[in-house]
């Protein structure tokens, strides 16, 4: 299959590696290192290594390895008795000095015990700092539990690092870029090498840089086994925010909008089981009932759940006419597997039900109407109007923002005098704590101010001075604020993001991956995606990339190149700084059409309220 993307005979896609592999290696690493502390012992485990932990080994697998007690950490550290104790963390300042507060309270009270920390994914050199700045440095035990890679589903596979967002794109700090380069290289060595990697984004080009090295280090890791994945793309997850800012309409992005999705599961709560209690449920493909719904726009998803449950009414009738022998084999067979399926409608029929009470609340449609204004470039003064009548209505603080955030990318910034307005409503409605959030805002390039009659190359002078100015490398606040120009709607128009309609959009039958948005916009990060591979590189994108002020490049692996046509359709899509569930529909939409696989690697799964939440500040 030479360039281009798949040929026609090959429209059935390939079948996707067994990522479980991943979760059987982290167990065993975690039993390896429980079995270090031999004897009776405590766990105290990181508040957000909760639900991962979970996934990974239960409760009983904890206590063959004779945990004790579980508590968690917090401000508030529980009494442990115990006289050995293991602290499961993330490599954070603070986890160290929670231990650290634990431990010197022993030394005061006079008494031993043993301490041994187990940092996730890995041990950051901040961490040791600390332990020697407490004075606590010879008294505990440390290991790294190399858990990097959790995999919520058959294809998505996530590092749960929701901070990383933040970190990096705001803080600028670069701490987890090895993290990701070391996650990298257990995909590569578990299921590579891979033949090509594409990437665009500042971030991807570093963990692209530290990836290759880490490669070289260690040669020979992954020699003689047949790759299972063939190509890699790295995104940063600036290179579109409009995305991510999005409403999402595809039944699964909904309910992670509506319900937040957490690690793979959803609690439905009273209004939706129609009971007095709430029920946690996982959303995978093992759900026979949601793997079918999934990626479908919200419009067809009530009608497709009704179908299913007259069908569903259908098999239980057929035992009116069966006899006893037929009776048995029904019970014995199928009836365990209706009664699932019954029990999984009825919650994805309620779910739907409550999303659209919710949504007919909120007056979804108008607020839909005015977000595909905005992608468009339309009516722009009509929907400013629309956001200023929604922050005096304080209909919600984050809401609110992201309209704010979703006018000033399309528009590639707000005039002086529109952003000084909105901004002083907001505070008037919000409370004037959210001022250090806009200042974040800005810093991100999310929320800005247009500078008057500064031109590009006006711009382009200064930032190449400050960058000669400082080490270069080292970029300065200036610079990025500078740099972040969204140039939203010149990329819009050069990739056809906004489809021009003939006739009405099917949203039942999606022609392009703009069904995701209700056919009113194809997502920029998939579009990307699907025109580097389809042209098998940036040629003929140099203008998109310019516009981006993003660094793009292309990698072949010459060891790899043997690899099959099968392996060259799975694509490991690797987003840094979160990725959307609308995106992940998307894409596999894209896989369908072109018969390829896309194996999601994130961060974490983000959308419009985590990424704007990472972002808020109101600790006064």
């Amino acid at each position: 299959g030479g360039g281009g993307m798949a040929s026609p005979g090959h429209r059935d896609a390939p079948e996707l590696p067994d990522f479980g592999l991943l979760k059987r290696l982290a167990r065993d690493q975690l039993v390896y290192l429980l079995e270090q502390l031999p004897g009776k012992k405590d766990l105290f485990i990181e508040a957000d290594l909760m639900s991962p932990l979970d996934r990974i080994a239960n409760v009983s697998l904890l206590k063959q390895h004779e945990v004790d007690k579980l508590y968690r950490v917090e401000a508030k550290p529980a009494r442990s008795s115990s006289d050995q104790l293991c602290f499961l963390v993330r490599p954070r300042i603070r986890s160290v000095k929670f231990v650290a507060d634990i431990v010197n309270a022993d030394k005061v009270a006079g008494r031993t015990r043993k301490y041994k920390i187990i940092f996730s994914p890995q041990k950051f050199y901040t961490c040791e700092r600390i332990l020697e700045e407490e004075g606590i440095y010879g008294d505990v035990t440390w290991d790294e539990w190399s858990f990097y890679l959790l995999p919520l589903d058959d294809d998505i596979i996530s590092m749960e690092l929701p901070e990383f967002f933040r970190d990096y794109f705001l803080e600028g700090n670069q701490c987890w870029i090895s993290t990701v380069s070391q996650a990298l290289q257990l995909m590569s060595s578990l299921f590579g090498p891979f033949t090509r990697t594409y990437g665009i984004g500042r971030c991807a080009k570093m963990v692209h840089e530290i990836w290759r090295e880490i490669v070289e280090e260690s040669e020979g890791d992954s020699l003689g086994r047949k790759p299972e994945i063939g190509q890699v793309f790295l995104m940063d997850r600036d290179v579109d925010y409009v995305t991510a800012l999005c409403s999402q309409v595809v039944y699964e992005g909904l309910v992670d909008d509506t319900f937040r999705i957490k690690c793979g599961s959803v609690d439905f709560g009273p209004d939706v089981t129609s009971s007095d209690r709430s029920i946690k449920v996982l959303l995978n493909a093992q759900d026979k009932v949601f793997s079918e719904i999934r990626n479908e726009h919200f419009s067809s998803v009530f009608g497709f759940l009704s179908q299913k449950a007259r069908n569903l009414q259908a098999q239980y009738d057929r035992r009116r006419g069966m006899d006893i022998k037929q009776m048995k084999n029904f019970v014995s067979q199928e009836l365990k597997g209706l009664k699932q399926e019954h029990r999984l409608l009825s919650l994805h029929i309620g779910a739907c039900e409550s999303i659209m009470k919710k949504k007919t609340k909120q007056d979804f449609q108008e607020l839909l109407k005015t977000e595909h204004a905005l992608l468009e470039g339309f009516d722009v003064r009509e929907s400013i109007g629309f956001i200023e009548e929604h922050i005096n209505r304080q209909v919600s603080p984050l809401e609110s923002l992201r309209l704010l955030c979703l006018l000033s990318i399309t528009e590639n910034g707000l005039a002086p005098k529109d952003y000084r307005f909105l901004r002083t409503q907001y505070l008037q409605s919000y409370g004037p704590e959210h001022l250090l959030t806009f200042h974040n805002l800005k810093r991100l390039g999310l929320l800005t101010e247009q500078v008057p009659g500064e031109t590009l190359t006006a711009v382009e002078s200064k930032v190449s001075k400050l960058v000669t100015d400082r080490a270069a490398g080292k970029l300065s606040d200036a610079f990025s604020s500078l740099a972040r120009k969204s140039n939203f709607r010149a990329i819009s128009k050069k990739l056809g993001l906004i489809p021009r309609m003939a006739g009405e959009y099917d949203l039942k039958a999606p022609r392009d991956m703009a069904y995701v948005f209700s056919g009113a916009y194809t997502p920029l990060s998939c579009k990307i995606v699907e025109q580097v591979l389809e042209r098998r590189g940036w040629q003929g994108l140099e203008e998109v990339v310019r516009l981006q002020s993003g660094s793009d490049f292309v990698a072949t692996d010459t060891a790899a190149e043997e690899s099959s046509w099968d392996t060259q359709r799975i694509i490991l899509a690797v987003f840094l700084g979160g990725c959307t569930f609308s995106e992940i529909s998307a894409l596999r939409f894209l896989g369908k059409e072109r018969g390829l696989r896309f194996v999601f690697l994130t961060t974490a799964i983000t959308n419009s309220a985590r990424l704007l939440e990472s972002m808020i500040e109101t600790r006064a």
